[in-house]
């Protein structure tokens, strides 16, 4: 199985397709065992993607130990080192788009296009919802939970309404979470990653930022509301912000996301100035 070592972790990777170098940074929780994942995306035709397992996450090491937002950008780049990259596209969604910011901040030459999907900076660009207040909860009501704040459309009334379809979305959700169960440090790892999570401040530092970036939110997201992605790309001098149909899993749901995704990425949608704004419907 594909391991590297960096650092002080093993980190569990995969690398599939031809064409432009992308790595892609995965969100809370993580794991690239569940299905789909980025290589099941229209990504995959395109790219040679790197995707990886991080810290405390999936196949990767648990270590039982404080995990910071550094850890996560310079494990990251020690992945780089090792698959003898020494710059790519990026994108990064969701955790991995908090990941991407702190990564862009700190090892701005290895990005040479970078994507922010539904994701938030922390600081005065306002931090994305605390998912550690959910932790307590038993995992149908957290996992109810979830559902409700990723779309925010899906409140009482429509689920009285939807009551099939809103227990197939729970059920996957509680099929996912239950991959890798089997290893007792799972849960201790992603309340590190949580953790880690809620310590995140980069707004300050994104004026620096000069690659081009696309910074994408989902028009009913309640983890990170679309004025968060907004506040992102109005700090960064070269990037532009675009509006999803749908809600955290926007990228499932507006089937313009992945063409435009792969447009910039190609360097054929271009970043702009005072992040120019456009909206799908």
């Amino acid at each position: 199985m594909p391991y590297v070592n960096v650092r002080d972790i093993e980190i569990y990777y995969e690398l599939q397709g031809e064409g432009p170098r992308l790595l892609s940074i995965s969100g809370s929780g993580g794991d690239l065992r569940r299905k789909p994942n980025v290589f099941d995306s229209p990504l995959a035709s395109e790219f040679t993607i790197l995707a990886y397992d991080q810290r405390g996450l999936g196949q990767t090491s648990i270590p039982d130990e404080p995990y910071t937002m550094q850890d996560y950008a310079e494990d990251a780049d020690a992945l780089l080192e090792a698959m003898g990259w020494d710059s790519c596209l990026v994108t990064g969604t969701s955790f991995g788009g908090m990941v991407g910011q702190e990564f862009a901040a700190r090892f701005p030459q290895r990005i040479e296009r970078l994507v922010l999907n539904c994701t938030s900076s922390g600081g005065a660009g306002r931090p994305s919802f605390p998912l550690n207040e959910l932790l307590d909860l038993v995992p149908e009501q957290r996992f109810r939970r979830q559902l409700e704040l990723s779309d925010v459309r899906r409140d009482a009334a429509w689920q009285a309404a939807n009551p099939e379809h809103f227990q197939h979305l729970l059920d996957q959700s509680l099929e996912g979470a239950a991959i890798g169960s089997d290893n007792p440090a799972k849960a201790m790892g992603y309340r590190r990653q949580l953790e880690a999570r809620r310590q995140l401040d980069v707004y300050d530092r994104l004026p620096s930022l000069s690659m081009p970036v696309l910074v994408c939110s989902g028009k009913y997201d309640g983890i990170a509301p679309p004025g968060n992605g907004r506040r992102i790309a109005a700090q960064i001098p070269n990037a532009r912000y675009e509006l999803f149909e749908g809600g955290h899993l926007f990228l499932f749901q507006d089937e313009t996301a992945y063409p435009r995704l792969i447009a910039f990425l190609k360097g054929e949608l271009d970043a702009a100035p005072a992040a120019r704004q456009a909206t799908h419907a």
